[in-house]
C-alpha cells in the first residue's frame, strides 16, 4: 500500500506543477500534509504485473489539492511509480496558490509520465489561474523544461487568454 501512495502523491505534486507557472507555484506547504483517498474500489498489486487501479469516484486530497476522477490508473516499474493516468467526466483539480489565489483545471483524461516528467492533458481542457487560462482538446506540459504546447495539427485550436497584471491583483 506504501507504493499506492508514493505513487499517488508523485502524480498529484507533478499535476498541480503541471498547472502553475514558475512565477505562481501551487501551494508548496500542502507537499508536507497528509495525503487523503477516497474512491468507490481499489485493485493494488504488490507487483509491477499490473497497475494499481482507484475507480468509482475518485477524490484525493492534500492540503488545499482537490482532486476528482472516475479513475486514477498507476503504472510502476522496480516498485515505483513510472506513469499515472487520471480519467474522468471530467478530471477537476483545484488548488490554491501560494499568494492564496486559485487555480483549477479541467480535462477529460491527464496522463504523466514520471520519467519524461512529461504531462498530457486531452479532451475539454481548460487551466484557469490567476494569470490567465489555455483551453483546448490536448495540452502539453513539460516540467523539465517549462514548455506548454497546445492544440495541434489534429488537437484542434487552443485558447489563450493572458490578464493584464492590474486584474490579477499583482499591481
Amino acid at each position: 500500500m506504501t507504493d499506492l501512495f508514493a505513487s499517488l502523491s508523485t502524480l498529484c505534486l507533478a499535476t498541480v506543477m503541471a498547472l502553475a507557472p514558475a512565477a505562481a507555484l501551487a501551494r508548496t506547504s500542502d507537499r508536507s500534509k497528509p495525503m487523503d483517498i477516497d474512491a468507490g474500489s481499489s485493485d493494488y498489486s504488490m507487483d509491477d504485473s499490473r497497475p494499481t487501479t482507484l475507480s468509482g469516484g475518485v477524490i484525493i486530497t492534500q492540503g488545499t489539492l482537490d482532486i476528482r476522477s472516475n479513475q486514477a490508473v498507476i503504472h510502476s516499474s522496480g516498485g515505483d511509480p513510472v506513469r499515472a493516468v487520471l480519467t474522468g467526466s471530467p478530471v477537476k483539480l483545484k488548488q490554491e496558490l501560494d499568494d492564496g489565489k486559485a487555480m483549477d483545471a479541467v480535462a477529460s483524461k491527464v496522463d504523466y509520465d514520471l520519467k519524461s516528467e512529461i504531462v498530457v492533458f486531452t479532451g475539454g481542457v481548460n487551466i484557469r489561474q490567476p494569470s490567465g487560462s489555455i483551453a483546448g482538446e490536448r495540452v502539453i506540459y513539460n516540467m523539465k523544461t517549462g514548455q506548454v504546447q497546445g492544440g495541434g495539427e489534429d488537437a484542434g485550436r487552443v485558447k489563450i487568454r493572458i490578464l493584464p497584471k492590474n486584474s490579477q491583483g499583482g499591481g
